[in-house]
């Protein structure tokens, strides 16, 4: 079992991206919107809402259609969309968690670290409720937690907090340029999942947590070494 005793102890994950994709669900019920609307809205131009909030993804619709909307129609439209998204990810299945995701989250929990998932989402416990998540994090922080978006570190430093412990005692797991950005402005360690040549400033970047280990990620830290797994070819 590894030692975690002079090393990091918290453990704090994105939710979308790194350990389920809800991303499909997003677009889908997005895309719905965006055709009531009349805005062509290619699949292409959803990767610019990645870590945006709902009423910021909206703004980013009406922007590209160039429409306008009131406050009040614009909180009537992200309900909807709300609604719509809410309806798909309730029948999520355990087997949408990402390979490796599961045994990872045990292993940290074994050697004796905390694990926090912070999302913008507003729904995620919806989603983790679905995928039987829940009881794998020590803390859940869900969109209705912070009031400032990434790039600030607000989310993450709320999660810190939440387990007792220090930005520099954590690890950050996420798959946006904003949730990278955002764990350096708070001091934490960042590892990047999905592909480098997406992610250049995090500290490492690993494709995701399939025949990943506990030691990898510790090693790839603090003694900057690299993994042989197609390390985010």
């Amino acid at each position: 079992m590894t030692d975690l005793s002079e090393k990091t102890k918290g453990f704090i994950f994105n939710l979308d991206g790194v350990i389920v994709d809800t991303a499909k669900y997003h677009y889908i019920a997005w895309r719905r919107l965006a055709d009531e609307m009349g805005v062509d809205f290619p699949i292409e131009q959803h990767e610019q809402l990645r870590s945006l909030s709902r009423m910021e993804s909206l703004e980013k619709i009406l922007e590209w259609g160039g429409l306008y909307m009131t406050e009040a129609e614009k909180l009537h439209w992200a309900d909807v969309k709300n609604n719509w998204y809410q309806a798909l990810v309730a029948n999520m299945t355990p087997d949408e968690v990402f390979p490796g995701v599961l045994s990872f989250l045990d292993e940290v929990r074994r050697s004796g670290g905390k694990t926090a998932l912070s999302s913008a989402s507003r729904n995620a416990r919806t989603v983790l409720k679905s995928t039987h998540l829940e009881p794998y994090f020590d803390v859940i922080l869900d969109g209705s937690a912070a009031r400032k978006s990434k790039p600030h570190p607000e989310c993450f430093l709320l999660a810190a907090t939440a387990l007792n412990m220090a930005p520099s005692e954590c690890i950050v797991f996420d798959d946006a340029v904003l949730g990278v950005q955002a764990a350096l402005n708070g001091g934490f360690h960042i590892i990047g999942i999905g592909k480098a040549e997406y992610l250049p400033d995090a500290e490492r970047v690993i494709p995701g947590f399939a025949d990943c280990h506990l030691a990898d990620i510790l090693d790839l830290v603090y003694k900057g070494a690299s993994l042989t797994m197609a390390d985010a070819e």
